[in-house]
C-alpha cells in the first residue's frame, strides 16, 4: 500500500471515479456477480490517469495469487469493459495469451459465454465467433493467442493478457507482442499467474522487478504488482494465513472447503504439500522441497572459467543419462586455485523435444545456439557422440578417468576402449548421494562450484531435490519427473565421488602435459 500511496499522492493524478462506477455496474450486470473488494481495488487502480498528458498511472499489472480465487472470472469482464464504448477508446485490441490453447481460451470463452446468454441485448453492440470478438461501436477486438510466437507479427494490441506466466521459460513469447506495444491510448499489459515450478524464468524475473519497485528502489514505471503468497511456508500451519495468498477465501465456501481437504491430505501424500504450497500458497516450488542449494546459490556458479589457465590440468570426467532417446550430459571436474570448476556440455535427441505430452520446460535451442547444447538429429545419442567431446577435450585438459554409473558404462565401455578413453563405473544411489552430500553442501555454500554461464546446469541443478532417511542419509531426486531433465548435476555428482583423485592445482604447482587418446 505504500507504494500505492505514494504513486497516488501526486496533484496531477486523477482518478475516475464515474468510470469506476459505470464498470462496476456494468460488469455485475452483464456477467452477474458481485465484485470483491480485491477485483474493485484492481479495477479503481485501473482509472488512474495523469491529468497533464492523460496517460495512465499503471499500465502494467501483475496480479499473483492462489489456485481458484477467480483471477479469470476478473481478467474477463475486465477485457469485455474495456473494448467498450463506456471506456472510450476506438480501436482498442484485447489479446490475450498463454501456453496452451485451453488456457488462451478460458476468459475469452467466459466472455462468448456472456454474450451467448445476453445475445438478445448484446447482439447490438458485439459480433462474434468461436476465435474473434469484436465491439460493433468501438471496433475493438478479443483474441485468444497460444504459444506459436512467431505468427504473431504485426498485432495492434491496445491491452495485453498474459495468462499463467510462472510456465513462461523465456521472454520470446512476451516479445513477439510486445515488440510494437504501446501505440494505442492507455495501453495496458495485465499478468496474471499463480507460482509455478520452474525457476530463473519470466515470474522469477518479474517477482524481482516486483520487489524493487515494492521497496523503493524502483519509483518511475508504471508497474503495479500485486502479490497475494504467505510470507513464509510455516504459516500454512495457521488455515487464517491463508487468506494471503487466497483473497477471495471469505467469499468463496466452496474454496475453503476445498483447502481444508487438500490440507488434511498432504500430511500423508508428499505430492500434494508440494502443490498446495506452491499453487494454493504461492510459495516458490524450490522452497516446498529441501533443494540442492538454495537459488541464489546455484547463481552464485556464474563465475568465469578460466579456460587458458585449465589447459593442460589434470581433471576427472563424469557421464550420465537417463535414455538414449532423451538427455546426456558430460563434463569436467576442475579443482584450481580453490574452487572447483566443472566444464559441462548436453547432448539432446531431437525425439526428445518433439513430445507434446510433456514438452521440455527449457529452451533448449537457445542453449544449442549458445553451444551448451547439441542437438542430435539422429533417433538416439549414441556412445561415439559422447566418446568424441570427450575427445575433444583431452586435447586441452588432461583427464585422469571418467566415472558413469554400472548401466551407463556397459553401454559406452566399447567405444571408449576403442578410443583409448578411461571409464570406470562409481556406485549410484543412496550410499553414494549420501557420501557426496556434505561436499556438495559445502561448495555451493561457499561458492566455490563454478558452472560458467551454463544455464543447462543451473536448469539441472534446480531441478534436484534431497530427501533423507531415517538415519539422516540424503539422496538426491527429481522434482518433477518428465519434463525437468537432471543429467547434469548427476554427472557431476559421479565425478565428486572421486574427488579425493584430485590434487589441489596452485600457480606453483607444475600442470601435467595433456595426455591424447
Amino acid at each position: 500500500m505504500d507504494y500505492i500511496e505514494f504513486k497516488l499522492d501526486n496533484p496531477d493524478i486523477f482518478i475516475d471515479v464515474e468510470k469506476i462506477d459505470k464498470a462496476v455496474e456494468l460488469i455485475e450486470r452483464y456477467f452477474e456477480f458481485k465484485l470483491l473488494n480485491w477485483e474493485l481495488f484492481v479495477l479503481a487502480l485501473i482509472h488512474c490517469y495523469y491529468k497533464s498528458t492523460d496517460m495512465v498511472v499503471f499500465d502494467e499489472f501483475l496480479i499473483m495469487m492462489g489456485r481458484g480465487n477467480g483471477k479469470n472470472g476478473f481478467i474477463s469482464p475486465i477485457a469485455w469493459y474495456l473494448t467498450t464504448h463506456y471506456h472510450g477508446i476506438k480501436g482498442y485490441n484485447v489479446d490475450i495469451i498463454a501456453n496452451s490453447e485451453e488456457q488462451a481460451k478460458t476468459s475469452f470463452e467466459d466472455i462468448y459465454g456472456v454474450l451467448e446468454r445476453t445475445w438478445k441485448k448484446s447482439k447490438k453492440f458485439f459480433y462474434k465467433t468461436k476465435q474473434q470478438i469484436v465491439n460493433l461501436r468501438t471496433k475493438s477486438y478479443i483474441k485468444y493467442n497460444t504459444s506459436n510466437a512467431k505468427t504473431k507479427d504485426g498485432k495492434r494490441s491496445a491491452c495485453l493478457i498474459f495468462d499463467e506466466i510462472h510456465e513462461y521459460e523465456d521472454w520470446e513469447m512476451i516479445k513477439v507482442f510486445t515488440s510494437g506495444f504501446g501505440k494505442k491510448k492507455h495501453s495496458r499489459i495485465f499478468y496474471i499467474t499463480t507460482q509455478g515450478y520452474v525457476r530463473g524464468g519470466v515470474l522469477d524475473e518479474q517477482l524481482d522487478l516486483a520487489k524493487r519497485v515494492l521497496s523503493g528502489e524502483i519509483k518511475d514505471i508504471g508497474f503495479l504488482p500485486l502479490l497475494y503468497k504467505l510470507d513464509d511456508k510455516e504459516e500454512v500451519h495457521d488455515p487464517k494465513n491463508w487468506v494471503k495468498a487466497n483473497p477471495s477465501l471469505p467469499y468463496f465456501p466452496l474454496l475453503q472447503k476445498e483447502l481444508n481437504k487438500v490440507y488434511t491430505k498432504m500430511k500423508y501424500q508428499h505430492h500434494l504439500a508440494i502443490d498446495f504450497l506452491t499453487k494454493r500458497m504461492n510459495m516458490p516450488a524450490q522452497d516446498n522441497f529441501t533443494p540442492v542449494a538454495p537459488w541464489e546459490k546455484i547463481l552464485a556458479t556464474n563465475q568465469p572459467i578460466p579456460y587458458d589457465e585449465l589447459k593442460g590440468l589434470q581433471c576427472i570426467g563424469g557421464v550420465d543419462y537417463a535414455r538414449t532417446t532423451d538427455f546426456a550430459s558430460c563434463g569436467l571436474l576442475f579443482k584450481y586455485k580453490g574452487k572447483r570448476y566443472w566444464i559441462e556440455h548436453t547432448f539432446v535427441c531431437h525425439l526428445a523435444l518433439n513430445i507434446e505430452s510433456r514438452p521440455i520446460k527449457f529452451p533448449v535451442q537457445e542453449m544449442a545456439d549458445r553451444g551448451l547444447i547439441t542437438i542430435i538429429k539422429r533417433d538416439n545419442i549414441s556412445a561415439q557422440d559422447i566418446a568424441g567431446w570427450f575427445l575433444d577435450q583431452a586435447k586441452k585438459y588432461h583427464i585422469k578417468n571418467i566415472y558413469c554409473d554400472d548401466y551407463r558404462k556397459s553401454l559406452l565401455e566399447s567405444e571408449f576402449q576403442k578410443v583409448g578413453l578411461p571409464l570406470e563405473s562409481v556406485r549410484s544411489g543412496p550410499i553414494t548421494h549420501a557420501k557426496v552430500a556434505p561436499l556438495v553442501e559445502q561448495i555451493f555454500a561457499e561458492e566455490t562450484l563454478v558452472f560458467g554461464d551454463n544455464p543447462t546446469m543451473r536448469w539441472y541443478t534446480n531441478n534436484t531435490a534431497t530427501e533423507m532417511d531415517k538415519k539422516g542419509n540424503v539422496t538426491y531426486i527429481k522434482i518433477e519427473p518428465k519434463t525437468r531433465k537432471t543429467d547434469g548435476f548427476f554427472a557431476l555428482v559421479h565425478a565428486l565421488t572421486k574427488d579425493s583423485e584430485l590434487e589441489e592445482v596452485q600457480d606453483d604447482i607444475i600442470t601435467f602435459d595433456v595426455v591424447t587418446f
